[in-house]
């Protein structure tokens, strides 16, 4: 039996991971894969393929292309999520900031630095006109339950975060949704580790051979609305909303995709130079 250890965050997108797991049908394959959860984001797993703790992560498009173009030894095998993310602008339900020009010059909250919901401040930044070396700031919260925490107490000014995953919060708790920001390309992508690649492409393609035929049927699932509704202490509209606008991917990153990520990058100065398509896709 091979082993191999994925991550991604623990979110409804990823429930078609959970149904394969909980099926075992890598094991079908002689292949022994493990899920982590990873409540900090992209961030933490970069850092997490970088030091080898897994093999494999479902993670942003963004995070991932910011940090193999810093060195981290690992390509993109395929899109999983290929709609955009919806982020989600939260303040603190009560705060005094009522749309996101107010937002300007303060702080966002943000999981860690070269995180989704960092990067993506710069976009949203962007989006409005800010300039980004005088009008954003940050404060590093760690995670959503971070966020929950110190937003209500002032640390961070607003935190952004998928929109269906903070919605229980925002009709419960501490937070208010001011605004949103979709992501301007594919928003989850599969990366692997180069050792990896190297040495066991033939089990990384059964994986996702797998993964990709639960995908392909996932929306059309009786009841799984339901599912994801109970699972995920979501309201059943919202869910529905969620599985109308969103959609799983089965192909390859494109290198016009590549490019296009690596360019609104630069421009925002997260990298200072494209690298190469061939350094960051990988073609099983």
């Amino acid at each position: 039996m091979k082993n191999f250890k994925i991550g991604g965050v623990p979110e409804h997108f990823n429930l078609p991971w959970y149904l394969t797991l909980k099926n075992k049908e890598y094991q079908k394959k002689n292949i022994n894969l493990r899920w982590k959860d990873y409540h900090s984001g992209t961030g933490e797993m970069c850092n997490a393929l970088r030091a080898g703790e897994i093999d494999m992560a479902v993670i942003l498009t963004e995070g991932i292309i910011r940090d193999i173009s810093k060195g981290n030894p690992s390509k993109i095998v395929q899109v999983f999520i290929n709609s955009p993310l919806i982020w989600g602008i939260h303040v603190s339900k009560n705060s005094a900031y009522q749309k996101i020009s107010d937002l300007k010059a303060t702080k966002a909250a943000i999981s860690r630095y070269g995180s989704g919901s960092h990067l993506m401040a710069y976009i949203n930044a962007e989006n409005q006109g800010w300039n980004t070396e005088t009008e954003l700031d940050f404060e590093v919260v760690e995670n959503l339950d971070g966020a929950l925490k110190g937003l209500p107490n002032g640390k961070g000014d607003y935190f952004m975060w998928e929109k269906f995953t903070t919605k229980p919060h925002v009709d419960n708790g501490p937070f208010k949704l001011i605004g949103e920001c979709p992501t301007p390309w594919p928003c989850f992508v599969i990366a692997v580790r180069d050792e990896v690649l190297e040495k066991d492409p033939g089990a990384v393609k059964d994986i996702l051979n797998i993964i990709n035929a639960t995908t392909l049927e996932f929306k059309v699932t009786d009841g799984i609305d339901v599912m994801i509704a109970n699972r995920y202490k979501q309201k059943l509209e919202d869910v529905q909303q969620w599985l109308a606008i969103t959609q799983w991917s089965q192909k390859q990153l494109s290198t016009k995709e590549v490019a296009r990520v690596q360019e609104k990058l630069i421009q925002l100065e997260l990298i200072v130079t494209k690298v190469s398509e061939k350094n960051i896709l990988f073609n099983l």
